[in-house]
């Protein structure tokens, strides 16, 4: 199957989110590397997995995860 990989600025314009967002919150709490996005050959640039992204956009959050790093 293939995917489509997107830079932070093309997916801030799929999904309609700052790329400050993408970069600080999600990323860091919903947006899992090797699930959601990769670094490729290990840098420093990211690349987000359109696909995987859109599919788990539509399923609920789990509240619990999200807040257990909020004390």
């Amino acid at each position: 199957m293939s995917q489509t990989y997107l830079t932070t600025e093309e997916l801030s314009t799929k999904i309609k989110y700052d790329t400050r967002t993408i970069r600080n919150r999600l990323k860091d709490s919903v947006l899992l590397e090797g699930v959601h996005y990769i670094r490729p050959f290990g840098g420093r640039k990211i690349l987000y997995i359109w696909e995987r992204i859109e599919t788990d956009m539509a399923k609920p959050i789990d509240m619990g995860i999200l807040m257990s790093g909020v004390q």
